[in-house]
């Protein structure tokens, strides 16, 4: 009943949609309220506004159908509600701070139109690139966004294998998704978009080290942009007690990764003992000098996102680094991985 009374009321004027959540540190880089922060975002972080809880139950997300936690919350971020107009005019001013738009979707009945109607408006007020993050789409859906003028679009797995997913996400929780249902709409939205489309995989739902890389080896082989999260526990979700992932274990799982995009090694070089990676299979030379770099460390997905602190405190440990590594934090990883 109350989604069928927002519908109406935002009908009224012709428009379904009239407000957005935004990422705290967007709010601060678009000038919407005042604060400091350590690393400002590079994308503008929006997030669907409803007046209720996602349709899907997945057990690590704030905004779930069965959490606890406040709906403020997406990860550890918090997601303040703001009037549309005054979002766009903010972009329209300060989009010459950023690199690209992306909005979130949580699932609720009309998601698509309303999101098709966001993009459509904020592309007349910026020309900032447009990424969509939204649950399993239909090749219409995917038509609609692209028309609307989406430049990439994620589905996100969130977890690495099929019983992982089962678990946290889809049939053991009641949510409304699965492992080939969610493969086929990347597969599908893939063949239709092209290179331009992404998805997140998280570490640390229960998946072994080999996992993850086997299913950043598929994805990549199938041309998808993978964006790789760390676990986040946060109160009030069924997971709020689970450990955050061995930070030496993440750094191996960047690692890897990087080095099959750069087309360095790939899963069948890679080494494994115990699920734990053993052996990436390239020089000393290489690996020293890809470490060096810091780049494996920095936050993954699409082009233009640094996602500040998403996953993480400030104060660290730090999973994904928002900007180019200091020389003291790629000595702390050698160290950690065994490269100096």
């Amino acid at each position: 009943m109350l989604a069928v009374l927002y519908q109406t009321k935002l009908r009224r004027d012709g428009r379904l949609v009239s407000q957005v959540r935004v990422s705290v540190g967007t709010g601060v880089v678009l000038g919407l309220w005042k604060g400091q922060l350590m690393v400002a975002p590079t994308t503008a972080y929006l997030l669907t506004y409803y007046p209720g809880r996602c349709r899907a139950n997945c057990k690590f997300c704030p905004q779930a159908r069965n959490s606890m936690s406040d709906v403020n919350m997406l990860s550890r971020v918090v997601w303040p509600k703001c009037e549309v107009d005054l979002v766009l005019e903010a972009l329209r001013e300060h989009q010459g701070r950023l690199k690209r738009v992306c909005i979130q979707a949580i699932n609720y009945p009309d998601v698509i139109d309303e999101l098709c109607e966001l993009v459509a408006r904020i592309k007349r007020f910026c020309d900032l690139p447009i990424s969509i993050s939204c649950q399993p789409l239909t090749g219409a859906d995917i038509k609609r966004l692209v028309g609307a003028g989406v430049e990439r679009i994620s589905i996100a797995l969130d977890a690495a294998t099929p019983e992982v997913f089962d678990r946290v996400k889809g049939r053991e929780v009641s949510g409304p998704y699965e492992w080939r249902t969610q493969m086929k709409a990347l597969d599908e939205a893939r063949a239709m978009h092209g290179d331009r489309v992404s998805t997140h995989l998280m570490v640390g739902l229960g998946e072994t080290e080999e996992d993850m890389v086997r299913t950043i080896q598929l994805l990549h082989a199938k041309g998808i942009v993978v964006g790789l999260f760390a676990f986040t526990p946060i109160s009030g979700t069924p997971l709020a007690k689970q450990a955050r992932p061995n930070v030496p274990s993440y750094h191996r799982i960047q690692l890897a990764s990087y080095l099959i995009r750069q087309g360095l090694t790939d899963v069948g070089g890679v080494t494994f003992k115990d699920g734990r990676i053993t052996d990436f299979r390239v020089s000393r030379e290489v690996l020293r000098r890809t470490v060096d770099s810091g780049e494996p460390f920095r936050t993954s997905g699409c082009q233009g996102c640094n996602r500040p602190f998403y996953n993480e405190s400030p104060r660290g440990p730090i999973y994904n680094y928002p900007q180019k590594l200091k020389p003291r934090e790629i000595a702390m990883i050698q160290d950690q991985l065994g490269v100096n």
